[in-house]
C-alpha cells in the first residue's frame, strides 16, 4: 500500500507537468509569449557574432566610440522626412591608392569619392592618418573637387619632426582645426552669399550661387609626400558627421543606441532568471520546511519571514549598493534576499495540507527521514505550480535593476537598459527631442515584462482551474 501511494504521487507530477507544457503549446496568449521569449533569447545569440565582444567592454569608453555621429537619428528616419545627411565613415580600404616618384620623392595619394544626395550639410568632417618616417617628416595636403568642378585645397602641412628611428605618427584633422579654416578662407569670394560663422562643411559642400548642398560627387584626396625610401603611409580615412546613423541611432557619447540594445538582452535575461529561479527555490525551500515541521519551526520561521516581508525593500537596496559597490552579481545578490518572501508564505499554507497526503503518509512508514520526504515527494509535486511564479516573477527582477540602474546605483560597466535610460534622462533627451534614445530601451523593459507575463498567466490558469473559473464567475 505505502509504495503505490508513492508511485502515484510521483505520476501525478509528471502528468501535471506534461498538462502544463500541452497547455501552453496551445494557447494563444502563451504561443505570444514564447514567441517573444525566442526573440529574446536569438538577440541574445547573436549578440556576440553579429557585434564584436570589445564593443560589450568599452561601453563606456568615449575613444571607442569617437568615429560615430553625436545623437545622431536612426537612418530609416529619411524615408519619413527631409533627407538628413547620413554618417560616413571610410577607411584606407575604401581609397583608390595610387603612388608616383618625383624628383626622387614619392608621392602617395589616398583618394575617396563621396556621392552626395542628402538635402542637408553635414555636420563636421575629420580625417585620419596614420605614417612611419625618420629624420624627415612627410607632407599632406587634403583636396577636395566638388561637382561643379572646383578643387579646395584643405589643409598642408609637414607632420611634426620625430627623434625616433623609423617611428610611426597617427593623428586627426578636425573641421575646427585652425589650418583648415585659413586654408578654406581664400575661397569664400567664389560664393555669392556669406556664409555666416564661417563653417568649413557648409563651404566645402555648399552650391556656389545659393545656401543649399551642392549634390554630386566629391573627390577627397589625401596626398602624402615621403623624402625617404624608409617613409610609408600606414593608414588613412575620412569620416563626415552625419544626422543619421545606425538603426537606432546614437547618444551624446557617440554609442551606437543598437549595441546597447542588443547586449542589454542578454544581460536583461540573465538577471530576471537567476534572481527569479534563485528566489523561487529559496522561498519553496523555505516554506516546505516551516508548513511540513509545523509547530514551534513553523512559528519561527514564519516570524523570520514577516520580518523580511516588512523590511523597506528599496531604500535598503539604495544602502547596500552604495556600501558594497554596483557589481551586477552583488544587485543579483541582493534581489534575491529580499524577493524570497511572498512565494515562501504561499508555499507554506499548501506544505501544511501535502504533509497529511497518503503518499507522504506512505513515504514516513516506510522509515524515509523528513528531509527525504521533503525533498524526495513533496518540492518535485509543487514545481509545476511554481513554473508560473517563475515566469511572473522574472519582469519584476528585471524592473527592479532597471529602477536601481535609473537612480544611478546599476552596474556603469554594462549597457543595460535600465543604464542606458539613465543616461538619456541625465542628458534630458525627452526635452530635446532625442526620442530613439528613449522608446528602444522602454519598449524592450516592457516587451520583454509581457513575454514572462503572458507565459506565467497561461501557466497559472492551467495549474489552477478552479482558481481561473471563480475569476470567470
Amino acid at each position: 500500500m505505502p509504495t503505490r501511494y508513492w508511485i502515484h504521487g510521483l505520476k501525478g507530477a509528471n502528468f501535471l507537468q506534461k498538462r502544463l507544457l500541452l497547455g501552453l503549446l496551445r494557447s494563444r496568449r502563451g504561443k505570444i509569449g514564447l514567441s517573444i521569449i525566442a526573440f529574446l533569447l536569438l538577440l541574445s545569440a547573436l549578440a556576440p557574432l553579429v557585434i564584436p565582444i570589445k564593443s560589450y567592454f568599452m561601453w563606456n569608453v568615449p575613444d571607442y566610440w569617437i568615429n560615430n555621429p553625436k545623437t545622431s537619428a536612426p537612418y530609416w528616419t529619411n524615408i519619413l522626412g527631409p533627407k538628413e545627411f547620413e554618417h560616413i565613415s571610410l577607411g584606407r580600404n575604401d581609397a583608390k591608392i595610387s603612388s608616383e616618384s618625383l624628383e626622387g620623392i614619392n608621392v602617395v595619394d589616398n583618394n575617396f569619392k563621396i556621392n552626395m544626395k542628402s538635402d542637408s550639410f553635414p555636420d563636421d568632417f575629420m580625417f585620419l592618418y596614420s605614417a612611419r618616417y625618420s629624420d624627415v617628416p612627410p607632407v599632406l595636403q587634403i583636396d577636395i573637387t566638388r561637382p561643379d568642378n572646383n578643387t579646395f585645397t584643405v589643409y598642408y602641412s609637414s607632420l611634426p619632426m620625430t627623434n625616433k628611428a623609423n617611428s610611426s605618427f597617427s593623428d586627426r584633422i578636425f573641421s575646427t582645426n585652425n589650418d583648415v579654416k585659413e586654408a578654406l578662407n581664400q575661397y569664400q569670394n567664389l560664393f555669392s552669399f556669406p556664409i555666416s560663422g564661417f563653417q568649413p562643411q557648409i563651404l566645402l559642400f555648399s552650391d556656389s550661387a545659393k545656401p543649399t548642398v551642392l549634390k554630386g560627387e566629391y573627390q577627397i584626396s589625401l596626398k602624402f609626400y615621403l623624402f625617404d625610401n624608409s617613409s610609408r603611409v600606414e593608414d588613412a580615412g575620412i569620416i563626415l558627421g552625419g544626422r543619421v546613423f545606425g538603426i537606432m541611432g546614437t547618444d551624446d557619447l557617440r554609442r551606437d543606441l543598437l549595441t546597447g540594445i542588443i547586449w542589454g538582452t542578454p544581460i536583461a535575461l540573465f538577471i530576471g532568471l537567476t534572481v527569479s529561479v534563485f528566489s523561487i527555490a529559496i522561498g519553496i525551500i523555505y516554506g516546505v520546511v516551516s508548513g511540513y515541521r509545523g509547530r514551534r519551526t513553523d512559528e519561527a520561521m514564519m516570524r523570520i519571514n514577516d520580518i523580511f516581508y516588512a523590511l523597506p525593500t528599496l531604500p535598503l537596496l539604495i544602502l547596500l549598493m552604495v556600501t558594497f559597490g554596483r557589481s551586477i552579481f552583488l544587485i543579483i545578490g541582493f534581489l534575491m534576499i529580499f524577493s524570497w518572501m511572498g512565494t515562501a508564505k504561499v508555499i507554506r499554507s499548501i506544505a501544511l495540507q501535502m504533509r497529511n497526503f497518503q503518499y507522504v503518509e506512505a513515504a514516513k512508514l516506510m522509515g524515509q527521514s523528513d528531509l527525504k520526504v521533503i525533498f524526495k515527494h513533496i518540492i518535485p509535486q509543487l514545481l509545476p505550480l511554481t513554473f508560473a511564479s517563475v515566469a511572473i516573477s522574472v519582469p519584476g527582477a528585471i524592473l527592479a535593476e532597471a529602477g536601481l540602474s535609473f537612480l544611478g546605483l546599476g552596474d556603469p560597466s554594462l549597457p543595460t537598459w535600465g543604464q542606458i535610460l539613465r543616461d538619456a534622462n541625465t542628458a534630458d533627451a525627452a526635452s530635446r527631442g532625442l526620442w530613439w534614445w528613449i522608446i528602444p530601451p522602454g519598449l524592450m523593459i516592457a516587451l520583454t515584462g509581457l513575454a514572462f507575463f503572458l507565459i506565467g498567466n497561461t501557466l497559472d490558469s492551467i495549474a489552477n482551474p478552479l482558481r481561473n473559473k471563480k475569476k470567470k464567475a
